[in-house]
This record gives structure tokens, C-alpha cells and sequence, in this order.
């Protein structure tokens, strides 16, 4: 068997009697390939995880509820991080909704006993990282069968009370907290099927 080395304007090309072979380093990039597929999991290459398969990033909602004709600028400034605004009815004010859209996320509102645009929803339905969140101002008496989490206002008091298998949740008052709360706005956090609430006091 007589072994050749054929230069070429490329590349150098190896023969075995006269019979072509692939480049030396084609070869053994070859070589190398086979063995690692043979080698254990920890050691083959990981390619690159999807958006869908990796963990998606938290969805952060900023809520908030009876503001009654008032907006400090402290809650705008809190509002900016969020990527959507929740807003629980008695807005009162509707340049109320203005400042919020002037923040930047889109803001979703529902309509409160002390609110007087009748085209704004009672009850708004939406789907939130596998989750189905329910927003309406006054609490139902009993939990909703199509719901996991329900969003109020009205009764002025921070909540964070599981009903059956309903979560109850309630961001508390702007302008007027109730028994001895303080004015509070809530931070909600949903990521790969899982809610985070926090209670932002805002004194």
C-alpha cells in the first residue's frame, strides 16, 4: 500500500493507492464528531433553548384600585417597570386613565360604583401565563367556576385570600384605605403557571 500527499491550490489532499481521500482535517473533525457523539450527555454540545422551551420571563402587571379622582405620582412612577396596567374600577376621574396611558403599558380598566362611563366593563376576562384571571370591581359572593384568580376593589382593604379554588385579590385603595390599611397598590408577577402578589404601600 503506498501512502501520497497531493497538494492542491486549497487544500492538501491524502491518497491511499492512489485513491483520494477527504483533507487531513476533514478527517479528523470527522473523527472528533463520532467520538463525541458516542460520549455521555454532559459532554455533547447543548444547543440553543427556545423562547418556548427555556423559562419565560416573568409578566409583570402593575394593579391598582379606588382612586377616586386622585393619582400621586409616586404610583406612576412605581407603573413604569410594569408591562401591563390593571386598574379596578372607581377611576372616577377619567383623565385618570390619560395619566396611566402617558406611562406607557397598556392600560385595562373595569367599571365601579362610583364610575359614570357606562361603556366601560363590568367584568373583564383575561389569560395570563396559562391562568385565567377575572377583573371586576365589587367582590361576587361566591367564587366563579371560570376563573383561578379574581381581581377586585371596593371594599378599600388589601386581600390575599384563597376560596375555594379561587384566589381573591385586592391592591387596596389609592386615596381612601379602609380599617387602618394604608394606601397601597399591588405588584403582579406570572411566570410558567405561577403568580407572585406584593402589596406596595405607598406611605
Amino acid at each position: 500500500m503506498s501512502f501520497h500527499v497531493v497538494h492542491t491550490q486549497r487544500h492538501v489532499v491524502h491518497s491511499v493507492d492512489g485513491k483520494r481521500m477527504l483533507p487531513l482535517h476533514c478527517i479528523f473533525m470527522s473523527l472528533a464528531l463520532a467520538i463525541l457523539s458516542q460520549a455521555s450527555p454532559s459532554l455533547k454540545p447543548k444547543r440553543n433553548m427556545t423562547h418556548r422551551e427555556g423559562s419565560k420571563k416573568a409578566l409583570r402587571i402593575f394593579v391598582l384600585a379606588d382612586t377616586h379622582n386622585r393619582l400621586p405620582e409616586s404610583v406612576k412612577e412605581i407603573a413604569k417597570n410594569a408591562d401591563e396596567i390593571w386598574h379596578l374600577g372607581d377611576v372616577c376621574a377619567e383623565a385618570i386613565l390619560d395619566e396611566l396611558r402617558a406611562v406607557g403599558p397598556c392600560v385595562t380598566q373595569v367599571r365601579g360604583n362610583c364610575d359614570s362611563n357606562f361603556e366601560w366593563p363590568q367584568v373583564v376576562d383575561l389569560v395570563r401565563g396559562g391562568l385565567r384571571f377575572r377583573l371586576q370591581h365589587v367582590p361576587p359572593d361566591q367564587p366563579p367556576e371560570n376563573a383561578d384568580v379574581l381581581l377586585h376593589g371596593h371594599t378599600h382593604v388589601p386581600r390575599n385570600e384563597k376560596r375555594g379554588n379561587v384566589l381573591f385579590l385586592n391592591p387596596g385603595c389609592v386615596t381612601r384605605p379602609n380599617r387602618g390599611s394604608p394606601p397601597s397598590v399591588a405588584r403582579l408577577e406570572i411566570a410558567n403557571g405561577k403568580i407572585n402578589w406584593k402589596i406596595i404601600p405607598l406611605r
